[in-house]
C-alpha cells in the first residue's frame, strides 16, 4: 500500500515514462518496414476475401462492372480488420444494401503497414489477445491499450517525416485489396475511401500514392476523421468531411495547425477555397456509441437513426461525387 502522497505521485510519473518511451518506439514499425525488415508480404484474411466480395451483388451475378469501389478503414478500437464494432458491421450491411452495384471491403486494417492484425504479431499478440479480451469482457480500461497504441499510429500517419512513409505503406495495401476484387487500375471506377475517426488521416495520406498508382477518380470520405492538412487533400478528387455537432473528437484539430481557419496557405484551406473540399454538418451526432454517426436506436419516434442518416448521407455521396455541388451540407 502507498503510505505517502510521493508514493501516490509515482503512479501518473511512471505511466508518463511508459508512455513516452512506449511513443518514441512507435516510429520503428515504420521504419522497419521501409528498411525491409518484414518482407514484402501484405497480410490478407482468406476466409474473407470471397465474404466481402458481396455474393449477392449485381456486379458478380451480372458479370458486370462495379459502379464504385468502396473501402472502409475502421476507428482506433480494432486490433484487425476483421474486428468490426456491431455498430460498424451494421453500418456496412446497409450500404450494401443501398448500393448494391458497388463493392464494399472492409478487411483493411489501417493501423499496421502490411496488414497483420495486432493479435498476429510475433512479440506482442499475446498482450494484445489479452487487450482485447479486457476490452470485451472487462474490465474495459485495458482495452484502452488498443486505442493508445492505434493512437499512435495515425500520429505518425500525420507526421512529415515518418508520414510519407506510413502513407506509402497504407496505400500499397489498400491497392493490394482492391485488385483482389477484380479492380483495374487503368479503369475510369471511383475508388471511395472511408476513414473513420483515426482512419481520416490514413484515408487521405493514401491518397497521395493511390493518385500516382491508378487513373481511377480517389475520394475520401472521412467520418468523424481526425486529419491533419496532408497533401493527399489535394491529390483526391475531392474530400468529404462529415463531422458532428456533438463530436467532441472534433476538438483535436485545433492541434494541428493546417486545419486552423487562418492558415491560408494549408492543403486542407486550399481544398476549401478550391471546391475541393466539402464539410458536411451532421446534426447532433457524437463520435461513437449512443448518439454516435452509426447508432441504429432512433433518437425519437419515427425519426430516422443517426445510421440511417450517415448510410444516405454517404451513398448519396458516392452516387454524386462528380457534382459535389449538388450534395447537402447537412445531413
Amino acid at each position: 500500500m502507498f503510505t505517502e502522497w510521493s508514493d501516490l505521485l509515482l503512479l501518473p510519473l511512471a505511466a508518463l515514462v511508459i508512455f513516452l518511451f512506449w511513443a518514441a518506439l512507435t516510429p520503428l514499425e515504420t521504419l522497419g518496414w521501409w528498411a525491409g525488415w518484414f518482407g514484402d508480404a501484405i497480410y490478407h484474411d482468406a476466409s474473407t476475401v470471397e465474404e466481402a466480395a458481396f455474393p449477392a451483388s449485381r456486379a458478380t451475378l451480372t458479370h458486370q462492372p462495379a459502379a464504385a469501389y468502396v473501402l472502409f478503414l475502421s476507428g482506433i478500437g480494432r486490433v484487425s480488420g476483421q474486428t468490426l464494432s456491431y455498430r460498424e458491421q451494421g453500418f456496412l450491411e446497409q450500404l450494401r444494401q443501398r448500393l448494391p452495384g458497388a463493392v464494399v471491403i472492409d478487411n483493411i486494417f489501417p493501423y499496421s503497414v502490411n496488414n497483420l492484425a495486432l493479435t498476429g504479431q510475433p512479440i506482442f499478440a499475446g498482450l494484445w489477445r489479452w487487450a482485447l479480451r479486457r476490452k470485451l469482457e472487462g474490465p474495459a480500461l485495458a482495452g484502452y491499450l488498443i486505442n493508445t497504441r492505434n493512437m499512435l499510429q495515425v500520429a505518425i500517419a500525420a507526421d512529415k517525416r515518418y508520414g510519407p512513409i506510413y502513407n506509402q505503406a497504407m496505400a500499397e495495401i489498400m491497392l493490394d485489396t482492391v485488385m483482389r476484387y477484380s479492380f483495374d487500375p487503368e479503369s475510369p471506377v471511383p475508388v471511395f475511401i472511408i476513414g473513420y475517426s483515426g482512419a481520416g488521416q490514413m484515408a487521405i495520406g493514401a491518397s497521395t500514392y493511390l493518385r500516382e498508382w491508378t487513373k481511377s477518380p480517389i475520394y475520401v470520405i472521412s467520418l468523424g476523421g481526425i486529419f491533419s492538412s496532408d497533401p493527399g487533400i489535394l491529390m483526391a478528387d475531392h474530400v468529404f468531411h462529415l463531422w458532428g455537432t456533438k463530436d467532441k473528437a472534433q476538438i483535436w484539430r485545433f492541434l494541428m495547425p493546417g486545419r486552423w481557419s487562418w492558415m491560408a496557405t494549408s492543403e486542407w484551406n486550399r481544398a476549401l477555397r478550391q471546391g475541393r473540399a466539402t464539410i458536411i454538418r451532421m446534426e447532433d451526432m457524437k463520435h461513437t456509441g449512443r448518439g454516435g454517426y452509426l447508432d441504429r436506436h432512433p433518437p425519437a419516434e419515427g425519426a430516422p437513426s443517426n445510421m440511417d442518416r450517415t448510410v444516405e448521407m454517404i451513398s448519396t455521396i458516392i452516387e454524386h461525387a462528380d457534382a459535389p455541388a449538388h450534395i447537402p451540407t447537412l445531413g
